[in-house]
């Protein structure tokens, strides 16, 4: 059982950055890949990023490549999204997620919603003209 509690969203303006946390409870986290993925209203869940369990690949939407970066410290159990130069099209619900595969897999897995086991409650991102 894993907890996880999104931060950092709000109001920015177009080009501006946010930094996202999630927090996760438990001593297990080291053992979890762990993901972002954004709702915008009446849109599907897509993906944004991932991470390795480790730490040692991160993978992102091609929406999001060079302006996002997804990190971890498993030390404090905390995952982050660094999201720069936003767009308006970066508007959404923020959620992290939770993965127990340790096994090396394809960049896609990570991609699908349903390989996720915990989510959080997620954080709001709005991003103005």
């Amino acid at each position: 059982q894993v907890q996880l509690v999104e931060s950092g969203g709000g109001l920015v303006q177009a080009g501006g950055s946010l930094r996202l946390s999630c927090a996760a409870s438990g001593r297990t986290f080291s053992s979890y890949n762990m993901g972002w993925f954004r709702q915008a209203p009446g849109k599907e869940r897509e993906f944004v990023a991932a991470i390795r369990w480790s730490g040692s690949s991160t993978y992102y939407a091609d929406s999001v490549k060079g302006r996002f970066t997804i990190s971890r410290d498993n030390a404090k159990n905390m995952v982050y999204l660094q999201m720069n130069s936003l767009k308006p099209d970066d508007t959404a619900v923020y959620y992290c997620a939770a993965d127990s595969e340790k096994r090396l897999v394809p960049a896609s897995y990570y991609y699908a919603r349903a390989v996720y086991d915990y989510w959080g409650q997620g954080t709001q991102v709005t991003v103005s003209s």
